[in-house]
């Protein structure tokens, strides 16, 4: 994860994840992200003819992944390997292709060179994809959602859609508040506990310490009145 980055829905997936797991189980996650990209950046035979016209601050993003997110990505991804099983891949991501009707083709390409890559079976790699800011919290790409989203699973049949219908969004026409990751995190947690047959229970702050007690009020002591 980059330094820069705020709170995303992983943060919440993870620790929703981990709290309904049993207790030995323990959950990573690699996040290889770039702001405001389109798909094209993560296909790994033309990403170059995308990223030499992007704008500088996001060729800077870039550098922090050798200039290559797609090639970071495997690169962790076989460094978790060592330890431990690739269970899905989460992704998030369509308002720079927003009106692009072959962004479920594209992102079937990329799963496709990532399990020949990482060497994974598909039927064991599911695919999360999670819905961009609805058209009822004013998300000015709304219209992704049902026009392109949709069709993943038609040519990804192991994709899984993670809806944003009532996922708190800020005063942008782009993002989720901090409520809103959460909920859209815990939104992708609870479909991966289903396809790995874990019943999802509700946990109050999973991950973080309970809310400290107010204190306690002091007691007055009024002193007696002099005679």
């Amino acid at each position: 994860n980059r330094q820069e980055n705020n709170m995303g829905p992983v943060d919440w997936f993870g620790r929703t994840m981990v709290a309904n797991l049993p207790k030995d189980y323990r959950v990573g996650v690699i996040n290889v992200s770039v702001a405001g990209a389109k798909i094209e950046l993560w296909q790994k035979d033309i990403y170059t003819n995308y990223l030499n016209s992007a704008a500088s601050w996001m060729k800077n993003i870039c550098k922090q992944y050798e200039g290559n997110p797609y090639q970071r990505l495997v690169e962790m991804a076989k460094i978790a390997q060592k330890d431990g099983v690739i269970k899905g891949i989460l992704l998030h991501q369509g308002e720079s292709n927003s009106s692009d009707t072959n962004w479920p083709a594209k992102v079937k390409g990329i799963y496709d060179n990532l399990m020949k890559d990482l060497d994974l079976n598909p039927k064991d790699v599911p695919l999360l994809a999670g819905e961009l800011k609805s058209q009822e919290e004013h998300g000015v790409c709304f219209r992704f959602n049902t026009n392109i989203l949709a069709h993943l699973p038609e040519v990804l049949p192991n994709s899984h859609i993670i809806s944003s219908k009532g996922v708190q969004g800020t005063p942008d026409q782009f993002h989720f508040n901090t409520a809103g990751m959460r909920e859209l995190g815990k939104r992708y947690a609870i479909q991966m506990l289903k396809l790995e047959g874990i019943e999802f229970k509700e946990v109050d702050r999973p991950g973080l310490l309970p809310v400290p007690a107010p204190p306690a009020a002091a007691a007055s002591i009024t002193p007696p009145a002099s005679a």
